[in-house]
Order: C-alpha cells, then structure tokens, then sequence
C-alpha cells in the first residue's frame, strides 16, 4: 500500500526476491479486499495519501527498486482524477502496467491494465480478458475478498485447466495464497504468484521482516 514507508518496503521485498511490486492506492471502499488491506488503506488515508501523493510516492519507489511496479486500486478513483490523465501520470511515475479491481473487462479498452478472471468467469469472458490482458492474467483464486486462506483454494486448478485451454498468456494466481506451502502448490498449476495480505502482515513487523518473508516464498518457488 502506498504510504510513507512503502519506499523501503519495496526495496525490502525486491531484495527478498520479488519479481515484480503491487502498490496498492488506497481506496475508502474497496470491495475486494480483506481485512488486512482495507486496515493499510485506512493508515494511507490517514497518513494523506490521496491520488496525487500516491503518483509521488510510486515515483518515489521507482527510484528505490528495479522490478516492475503495479499500482492497483478501483474505478472510482480513475474516475474522479480522469482515465487518460492517471494512465499517463502513472507511467510517468514509474508504473509498468494497471490493476483497476472492479473494472468490467470491456469498460475503458483503451486503459491497458492487468485482467483479471475468476472461477466465475465463462468461457467467453476469459478470453477476452487474455486478449486485452496486459502481459498476464491475474487469476482470482477465490469467490470473495482478499486475506489469508488455511488451504489453497480448489477452484484454482480447474480454473488454470480452463484459461489455459483458452491463451498462451502467463497466468498469477493471488488471493488467499500466504505461506510458501500455498505459493509452491500454486506455482505448480500457475506461471506465479500473488502475495498481498500475508506480505502487508509482514511488513507491519517492518523491512527486514518483509524481505524474510518474500525470500521464503521465493525459495519455496525454487
């Protein structure tokens, strides 16, 4: 989540191993999120980050780390700051591609983001999101909000057996996945992994216990 220490966070999590950086713009009501991540959007609200603050301190991690970094957030926000005036600004500030959660896969085609699908996703709705993807999909593993599951979900290998069917595209499984046990058992059906919720838990013990744990699920990954 994007906030005051979110610039050695990144750097902490890249040192750990991590291929690539979601930063999260926080958002009053973000209705994917778990507990975990909607406590982080109250501290970044309540530290100021707005839209503006959020621009500058993407900018700021970029100049901290090399590995790509996602801003992901939720249509309203695009909406009230301007789509084509956000896209160009977040890439100026260092953004390689988008996460808009709540965005439908046909609204806004020109805004090229990272798709996401779900269990729930036809057919038809997962190919076109691998055809407007940008890069891969994110494949939501569970039916619900974001946080710490005690097992991996089991919508997530017939989902993998589906959208691979359907594209050639990496596919990242997230939601729920929080120990290396659950990031090695995905990594086994999926190209990655997303790790949110556990990662925020981490980081709140601070830096070193963030690149710890990012390292753990890269070894596990191994």
């Amino acid at each position: 989540m994007a906030g005051l220490e979110t610039p050695e966070l990144a750097h902490a999590a890249e040192a750990g191993g991590a291929d690539l950086i979601e930063i999260g713009f926080p958002f009053s009501d973000p209705l994917a999120d778990g507990p975990v991540i909607r406590r982080a959007a109250e501290r970044a609200l309540a530290q100021g980050m707005r839209t503006a603050e959020c621009l500058e301190n993407l900018r700021a991690i970029r100049e901290q780390v090399a590995a790509p970094l996602i801003p992901m957030t939720y249509a309203s926000l695009l909406e009230a700051y301007g789509w084509e005036r956000f896209a160009t600004n977040a890439h100026e500030a260092g953004a390689a591609s988008l996460i808009v959660a709540d965005l439908p896969i046909d609204a806004h085609p020109e805004l090229r983001r990272v798709q996401l699908v779900a269990p729930t996703s036809t057919d038809e709705r997962i190919a076109l999101a691998a055809e407007r993807t940008d890069g891969w999909l994110y494949l939501v593993t569970v039916a619900g909000t974001t946080g710490a599951r005690a097992e991996l979900s089991p919508a997530l290998a017939p989902l993998v057996e589906r959208t691979r069917e359907l594209t050639g595209v990496p596919l990242y499984a997230g939601f729920g996945i929080s120990t290396p046990e659950q990031a090695a058992a995905a990594a086994e059906l999926a190209d990655g992994v997303v790790v949110g919720s556990a990662a925020l838990v981490a980081a709140e013990e601070g830096a070193g216990a963030l690149e710890r744990f990012v390292a753990q699920l890269r070894a596990a990954l191994a």
